[in-house]
């Protein structure tokens, strides 16, 4: 079974999952309106993550209550502006306990991992996002098993090939500019 729902119905998800969320981001460039102005600070040099700390406290709490917070990112390579903005501020993520890997763009095409960015909750609510110029705009919630069977095949590709932010932090470090 699926249902349509605006923005406001998609971020209304996140208050009834109880022990995973997962995701699947796959655009190179995301137009959330409260990422605007820290975006164009970064740019400018200067990276404020006052923005971030309500999201970061959500995750903290989420990890606290023992759920799981995980997503694979799909980067470009060279990275775009905007995927240069979400490495930055990846640490601050993984501290406050999300597990974000990577991957790269070539690789997921590899895998056959699809262009639409999704949520699963629990392994049994799936959630594909839609997007406009001003963010995400809605979502497909979707529930019929046989569906959620088939993303969750897709996250597992995805989770198995991707590698920690850390660690590739680590690997760029040693590469050098």
């Amino acid at each position: 079974m699926a249902t349509r729902v605006d923005r406001e119905g998609f971020q209304s998800l996140f208050a009834n999952w109880t022990s995973s969320a997962w995701r699947l981001e796959t655009q190179f460039v995301y137009h959330e309106p409260d990422e605007v102005e820290p975006l164009r600070r970064f740019l400018e040099g200067a990276l404020d993550l006052d923005w971030l700390a309500e999201w970061l406290d959500r995750i903290r709490g989420w990890r606290a209550q023992g759920r799981t917070f995980e997503r694979v990112r799909v980067l470009t390579e060279p990275l775009t502006d905007y995927l240069r903005f979400e490495m930055a501020i990846t640490p601050p993520a993984v501290e406050a306990g999300e597990d974000i890997r990577l991957l790269s763009a070539t690789a997921a095409k590899s895998l056959a991992l699809g262009t639409r960015d999704f949520w699963l909750f629990d392994d049994k609510i799936l959630v594909l996002m839609d997007f406009d110029a001003n963010g995400v705009c809605g979502a497909e919630v979707i529930t019929e098993p046989d569906e959620v069977v088939h993303y969750r095949a897709i996250r597992d590709r995805a989770w198995a090939h991707a590698v920690p932010a850390e660690e590739y932090r680590a690997t760029q470090v040693q590469r050098g500019p």
